[in-house]
C-alpha cells in the first residue's frame, strides 16, 4: 500500500539483544523488499507494536496484536513457542503470526478416507510479533522482542475482515437463543434475520455467518440417528398398511444404515396428476435438529393455491443423492416429467435435474435468488441498495433479451459492480432466472412475489417442531392436512364471491362459467386491457398495439378453421392464460368463446372432478376430491338466483347437521378406514 507521495512505510524491526532471528523457521530473512509486501497503514503509532512493549501475561499481549491486525485486515493465529509450562524456566517465548503465515503440509491420501477438497489460505505470509517472557523489572512479564508487519497478499478491508474466523463469534446468550429457534423448526436463514432484527443490525453484519449457526446446530445434536431411522421406517410402513396408496422408497448405504428416504401421499399423486406440470424442488431447508437436507415438492393448483407433491430427506448435498430423490418422485409419480422445475442455485441439483428430467425446463427460483441480496450487496452498495433493487426488478420483468442485457450493462455501469463476483454469477446463469429467458415455458405464475410467500409460507409448516425424526412424516402428512382443509374453504369462499363482469363480451361471461375465479380473474385483467389495443391485419398474421403508440407491438397469429392462435408475447406459454394481443384478435374476428384448447384444465373449475370420473371411486381421497367438484357446482348452480339459493342453503344445513353427527376419526391415516 502506497502513501499518497509515494513513499511506502515497512514496519520491520526487531530487538538485537535478544539473540534470535526473527524469522518464522529460523532460516528465512524478514528483510524483504518494500515492492514484494503489503503493509497497513490504518493505524496511529502507539497503536503499533514496538520492541520493549511490555504485558503483563502472553494472553494480553495476543489480544493487543489481534486487534492491530484487525485493524490492519488480517487475523492472527498462535505459531512456535519454547520452554514449557512447569518445566524449568517455563514458557520463555511465543510467536504470533499472520493467519496466512506457513504452508499447507502435503497430505498422505488414504483410499478409506473420504477427502476433502478445500483450498487452503496459507501462502508463507512472514508477518509476525515475537514476545520473550523477562524478569528484569522483578515480576515476570512479557516484552516485544520481534515484529513485522510484511504482507505477501493483499490485506482485507473493514467490511471484509470481520469474516475471518478468527473474529466470528457465537456468543453464549446468541448460542441459547439459536438452540431455542432449532426447537422451533425455523430455518437458518430466518434463525439469522430474527437476530439482525434483535440487534438492530444490517443484514450480513451479525459476528457470524450462517454456516457457523449449521456447524453449531451439528454440535448441539444428541439423538442416536440410527434408532431414529428404524422408528422412521416403522412409521412408514405402519402408514402403508393403513393406507396403501401412501408411497415410500428408501435407500440404505453399505453398513445397512438409512442413506434417503422420499414419501408421497395418495392425494398428491392425485394432485400432481393434473397440476404437476410445473414444480418447484425447495433443498434449502434442513431439520436442523438432526443436520439432514430436505426436499420438497410443492405446486400451484388452480385455484392459486400451494399444493404438496412430495418430501425426500438425504444424507448428503450431492448429485448422488438428488438424482435418487429424483428418480423415486417421478416413480411415485407413475413417470410423469413436469415441464418446468424450479429450484434454488445448487450445482448439484441442476446436475441431477439434467440427468434424470432431461425434457424438463429447469429455472432458478428468484425469490430464492432476492433473499441474499441483502447479504450480497447491502454492504457494496449502501445507500443506493434499494435504488438498485429497483433496477434489477425493472430488467427482471422485461419482455426483450436485447432490451435485458442492454439495460444490465447500463446497470453495471451506473453501480460500479464491474468486478463484484455475484453479479457476474447472475448474468452468466441469466437464461435459468430472468423472465426474457423463460416466457415461452409454463410456470403456472409460480415466479410471481405473492406465490413464492405462499410456497414458502407452506413448506414452514413442515418444519415446527422438529423433535423426532420418526414423527417428521406424521408432522407433514397434519400440515398438508391442514392445507387441504383450508384450501377448501378457500375455495369455497372463492366459489361464493359474485363474479364482476366488466366487459359485457360473450367471452368475458364464457370464461368465466369455465374457470375457476382465480383464473378468470387473471383472464379479465387481460380483457380489460385488450380494449385499450389496436389490430393491424398483415400478410402472416395480426399487428396488435396500443393505441397510443405508433412503432412496435406484437405479432399474433390466427388459423380460425383450426382454432390455433399465438402472441410473440408469449404470455399464455408462460402462464397458460391468453394475452390481451391475442384476445383483441379474437374479439375483432368475432369470436365469442375463447377456443377450448386455450382454457387448460389445470385452470378449470371442475378439472379435478373430471380426472376422477375416468377412475375407480374406491379411493377416500378420490372421492374427496370429487366432492369437492360437485360442491363447486353446486354453488355455480344455486348462486344464479335467489330462490335457487334458498333451496340449496335449506338442504345443506340438513345434510351438515347428519354429517356432523357422525364421528371423526382422530387420524389422517384412519379415514381409508371408514370407508373399507
Amino acid at each position: 500500500m502506497m502513501s499518497d507521495d509515494g513513499e511506502q512505510l515497512l514496519v520491520v524491526y526487531d530487538d538485537h539483544s535478544d539473540q534470535r532471528s526473527m524469522s518464522l523457521d529460523e532460516t528465512s530473512s524478514t528483510e524483504e523488499s518494500p515492492d514484494e509486501t503489503k503493509v497497513s497503514l490504518d493505524t496511529t503509532d502507539d497503536a503499533i507494536p514496538y520492541i520493549g512493549q511490555r504485558f503483563a501475561t502472553h494472553d494480553h499481549a495476543y489480544e493487543f496484536y489481534s486487534e492491530f491486525a484487525k485493524r490492519c485486515g488480517f487475523s492472527i493465529r498462535r505459531h512456535r513457542t519454547e520452554g514449557k509450562d512447569g518445566v524449568g524456566k517455563g514458557l520463555t517465548r511465543r510467536y504470533f503470526v499472520c493467519h496466512r503465515a506457513g504452508n499447507t503440509p502435503v497430505k498422505t491420501l488414504s483410499e478409506n478416507k473420504p477427502q476433502r477438497n478445500r483450498k487452503s489460505s496459507r501462502c508463507g505470509c512472514q508477518a509476525y510479533m515475537r514476545i520473550s517472557k523477562t524478569t528484569e523489572l522483578g515480576a515476570p512479564e512479557w516484552r516485544v522482542t520481534g515484529f513485522s508487519n510484511h504482507h505477501n497478499h493483499e490485506l482485507l478491508e473493514p467490511n471484509q475482515v470481520r469474516f475471518l474466523p478468527a473474529y466470528r463469534t457465537i456468543s453464549d446468550a446468541d448460542k441459547n437463543r439459536i438452540l431455542m429457534f432449532a426447537k422451533t423448526g425455523i430455518s437458518v436463514q430466518q434463525m439469522m434475520r430474527l437476530l439482525e432484527l434483535e440487534k438492530c443490525v444490517e443484514p450480513g453484519y451479525l459476528p457470524f455467518t450462517e454456516k457457523d449457526v449449521r456447524n453449531l446446530l451439528q454440535s448441539f445434536r444428541k439423538v442416536d440417528l440410527e434408532d431414529e431411522s428404524i422408528d422412521l421406517l416403522r412409521m412408514c410402513r405402519n402408514i402403508k398398511d393403513k393406507d396403501h396408496n401412501f408411497q415410500f422408497e428408501y435407500k440404505l448405504d453399505s453398513n445397512n444404515r438409512l442413506e434417503n428416504i422420499a414419501w408421497s401421499y395418495a392425494s398428491s399423486v392425485q394432485s400432481y396428476e393434473v397440476f404437476g406440470d410445473a414444480v418447484v424442488f425447495d433443498t434449502t431447508h434442513r431439520l436442523n435438529a438432526f443436520d439432514m437436507p430436505l426436499g420438497i415438492w410443492v405446486g400451484m393448483n388452480n385455484y392459486g393455491m400451494p399444493c404438496f407433491f412430495g418430501c425426500a430427506l438425504l444424507r448428503e448435498e450431492n448429485v448422488k443423492s438428488y438424482s435418487w430423490a429424483l428418480k423415486a418422485f417421478l416413480g411415485f409419480m407413475n413417470g410423469k416429467v413436469p415441464q418446468t422445475v424450479l429450484t434454488d442455485q445448487t450445482l448439484c441439483v441442476r446436475e441431477a435435474i439434467a440427468m434424470e428430467m432431461p425434457s424438463a425446463k429447469h429455472a432458478y427460483c428468484i425469490w430464492l435468488i432476492v433473499a441474499k441480496f441483502p447479504s450480497w450487496f447491502n454492504a457494496v452498495l449502501g445507500e443506493r441498495y434499494n435504488e438498485w433493487k429497483s433496477e434489477f426488478y425493472r430488467l427482471y420483468n422485461m419482455e426483450s433479451i436485447e432490451d435485458f442485457e442492454m439495460g444490465w450493462r447500463d446497470m453495471v455501469n451506473s453501480f460500479g459492480l464491474h468486478t463484484n463476483r455475484h453479479i457476474t454469477t447472475l448474468f452468466a446463469a441469466r437464461n435459468l432466472w430472468a423472465l426474457p429467458y423463460l416466457r415461452s415455458h409454463f410456470f403456472a405464475g409460480m415466479t410471481t412475489t405473492a406465490h413464492s410467500k405462499a410456497i414458502n409460507a407452506f413448506i414452514q409448516r413442515f418444519l415446527s417442531a422438529q423433535t423426532r425424526l420418526a414423527h417428521f412424516i406424521e408432522q407433514v402428512a397434519v400440515a398438508v392436512d391442514f392445507k387441504d382443509q383450508a384450501g377448501e374453504q378457500q375455495t369455497m369462499q372463492q366459489n361464493l364471491q359474485n363474479i364482476c363482469l366488466k366487459t359485457g363480451a360473450p367471452m368475458e361471461s364464457h370464461a368465466a362459467s369455465v374457470l375457476t375465479p382465480f383464473a378468470f380473474s387473471k383472464l379479465q385483467e387481460q380483457l380489460v386491457l385488450a380494449a385499450h389495443y389496436a389490430s393491424f391485419q398483415l400478410e402472416d398474421g395480426f399487428l396488435v398495439r396500443h393505441h397510443t403508440k405508433l412503432e412496435g407491438g406484437r405479432k399474433v397469429y390466427w388459423v380460425p378453421r383450426e382454432g390455433i392462435i399465438s402472441c410473440s408475447c408469449h404470455h399464455f406459454e408462460f402462464s397458460g392464460i391468453l394475452c390481451r394481443h391475442t384476445l383483441r384478435v379474437l374479439s375483432t374476428g368475432n369470436c365469442f368463446q375463447i377456443p377450448e384448447r386455450y382454457m387448460p384444465l389445470r385452470w378449470r373449475r371442475i378439472n379435478t372432478s373430471a380426472k376422477l370420473l375416468q377412475n375407480t371411486l374406491s379411493d377416500h381421497t378420490e372421492r374427496v376430491q370429487l366432492l369437492q367438484g360437485m360442491v363447486s357446482n353446486l354453488v355455480t348452480e344455486s348462486a344464479k338466483s335467489k330462490d335457487r339459493l334458498d333451496i340449496a342453503m335449506e338442504h345443506v344445513s340438513v345434510l351438515l347437521s347428519r354429517i356432523r353427527d357422525h364421528p371423526v376419526p382422530s387420524s389422517r391415516y384412519a379415514r381409508n378406514d371408514c370407508f373399507s
